[in-house]
């Protein structure tokens, strides 16, 4: 059975033209322009990913994301954005979005980050990685991952610095949990993207940098050493001090 794509996106032309592209790359497609129309949408119908402009009249994308994610909807969530500034794209993490795509973009760009949405969703096991590592670190439980002061449930999708629960998107928390299990062992960008996205975006991607930038301000605490740090050039490693 196809996948089902909700799209919404109030210009016209990128409108059809993405719609005829899905729809031919064997996507069910459902188009609407604006945010009220792609809320009532999914509370009639459920799809299997979203894709959603920021800049639409009434209720923008990133509004449309809030709202899924205060009721509790996982549905996972491209954002297109025109806005290219580093704060435009952590305002999108920071609403809820799983991946974003800038404009303009290139029509097999949506194609690769919807798979890999859809892969990351799926109920299958996680992809190998390409480089060897280490054995994943359990919890003394079995239940909980731990590392560096933190502590992860991976079924719960719940994580804690000492005694503060974080709050993470979907990324952010598959991001975590592959530094914790591996802590103390610098992983390089491909393996990195590979676990995380599926495939890598290319040497000039900022994207793994922003998520990364994102989820030290939500670890981070004033007189507390930083827990991710960056191996130039290499990738990033989870460890205190």
């Amino acid at each position: 059975m196809p996948h089902t794509v909700l799209l919404a996106e109030d210009d016209r032309a990128i409108r059809n033209a993405l719609e005829r592209a899905l729809t031919l790359e064997g996507y069910r497609v459902t188009a609407v322009a604006d945010g009220v129309e792609a809320l009532a949408q999914v509370h009639r119908s459920r799809p299997d990913v979203l894709v959603l402009d920021v800049m639409m009249p009434g209720i923008d994308g990133l509004q449309v994301c809030r709202v899924l994610r205060a009721e509790g909807d996982r549905t996972p969530v491209l954002i297109l954005t025109a806005l290219v500034e580093t704060a435009d794209r952590i305002a999108g993490l920071d609403a809820g979005a799983d991946d974003y795509v800038v404009k303009p973009f290139d029509v097999e760009e949506v194609f690769a980050r919807l798979r890999a949405l859809l892969r990351r969703a799926a109920p299958v096991a996680p992809v190998p990685a390409p480089e060897p590592v280490p054995e994943p670190r359990p919890g003394p439980s079995g239940r909980y991952v731990e590392a560096a002061g933190l502590r992860m449930d991976p079924q719960a999708r719940r994580a804690w610095r000492g005694g503060r629960e974080l709050e993470l998107t979907r990324t952010e928390f598959e991001l975590l949990e592959l530094l914790i299990r591996h802590a103390g062992v610098v992983l390089e960008h491909a393996t990195i993207y590979d676990r995380i996205w599926g495939y890598d975006f290319g040497p000039g991607s900022k994207n793994l940098a922003v998520y990364v930038g994102y989820l030290r301000r939500k670890l981070d605490e004033p007189g507390s050493p930083q827990l991710i740090h960056t191996v130039r050039g290499v990738g990033y490693v989870l460890r205190e001090g």
